[in-house]
């Protein structure tokens, strides 16, 4: 019998299907706010800061700060900014503070000028943490904050150590430097109890610098060669200017095309940035297109020299809708289930900060 019916398996076990792999949606970020709207929280914060000789100033960065981050929505939910006035009006104090010392130095004992200087560079990482842990501790969405777990060593390192080893390597590792920086400040924040991650490569960077580069120097060679070959033919007008006004003209030349590369390198960067940062497993997608922000740069840059200053906010509504509206999250899953999950440990996360972060450094 046992050749026809074979004896059972002891170790036979049925074989579970596989999960479904979570379906993935894009959620766009939206910015609502309206040139109008916010000429009148401008005009009002400008002119209530003159007139308290810059103290009203912390309560209208709050004002400003709030008005962008309830206009800035994801999922049909916008952020929020808890931000305490008086806690930014600390950290300008300590800013006027060193300032008032800088300038009491160069005037009494210019041959220490040095000093003040030197304290303020020594500080500057320090100052960059905390407007860091500030900055984030009091932003939330949904009701669950967001933070900063880095540390003071870390931002030493990265803003202090790092810019020094640049300078003596005339500029070399610049490009490492500022993809250092970046990582720093994406993988030690976090959103609740979900931190973020950046994997963006170095040479990314290089590449970006080096394009930005090569064009730059480009123009500079044509600027220069045009100039002092036009400034050189008999019928120019301006020929008997000399040398000041062709130094004048290439001058202008150089800030024009700068001008013009800039919107190229800031695309490049924001989407190596933002399309190397994850939260969790939900990936940050960033679609900056250079020649949209070369158009608003110089529409945005007549308009306030037309208006004499008028059209600033303006401009700074357009800029941050393009910026903002460029970015999107690839969630796994819903964003809705991430939340919820998020959310009970998310909520309580950070409130032994509460007296860490007492003041806000403004930078």
């Amino acid at each position: 019998m046992s050749d026809i019916f074979p004896p059972a398996s002891t170790d036979f076990a049925f074989s579970e299907p596989p999960l479904p792999t979570p379906a993935s949606t894009t959620e766009q970020l939206r910015f609502s706010g309206r040139g109008g709207e916010y000429f009148r929280i401008w005009i009002v914060n400008l002119l209530l800061s003159v007139i308290t000789v810059g103290i009203y100033s912390a309560w209208a960065k709050v004002r400003k700060l709030r008005y962008f981050y309830d206009n800035t929505t994801l999922a049909g939910t916008s952020f929020e900014y808890h931000g305490n006035p008086v806690a930014i009006l600390k950290g300008r104090i300590i800013a006027l503070v060193m300032l008032l010392i800088y300038q009491y130095t160069i005037r009494f004992h210019p041959t220490l000028v040095w000093l003040p200087l030197l304290i303020l560079f020594a500080l500057m990482p320090w100052m960059i943490w905390r407007s860091l842990q500030f900055k984030l501790y009091n932003s939330s969405y949904r009701g669950i904050r967001f933070g900063f777990r880095g540390s003071a060593a870390g931002a030493y390192k990265v803003y202090l150590g790092l810019p020094l080893l640049t300078v003596l390597t005339l500029y070399v590792l610049g490009p490492f430097t500022h993809q250092r920086m970046k990582r720093f400040q994406h993988n030690e924040s976090r959103f609740g109890s979900t931190h973020f991650s950046f994997n963006a490569p170095v040479g990314g960077f290089y590449k970006a610098y080096l394009i930005g580069a090569v064009f730059f120097v480009a123009g500079l060679a044509a600027i220069i060669t045009l100039v002092i070959s036009s400034s050189a033919l008999p019928f120019y007008e301006d020929s008997r200017a000399g040398l000041p006004a062709t130094i004048t003209k290439i001058f202008i030349g150089i800030y024009a095309w700068g001008f013009l590369i800039y919107p190229v390198l800031m695309s490049m960067l924001q989407n190596l940035i933002w399309n190397h940062t994850q939260l969790g497993q939900h990936q940050f997608r960033s679609k900056l297109r250079w020649q949209r922000l070369l158009w608003l740069m110089i529409t945005n840059s007549l308009g306030i020299v037309f208006t004499l200053g008028l059209f600033t906010p303006f401009a700074q509504i357009r800029t941050l809708r393009y910026r903002i509206e460029s970015l999107q999250i690839e969630a796994t899953g819903t964003l809705d289930d991430f939340i919820a999950a998020t959310e009970a440990n998310g909520s309580a996360t950070g409130e032994g900060f509460s007296d860490l972060l007492d003041f806000d450094l403004s930078l």
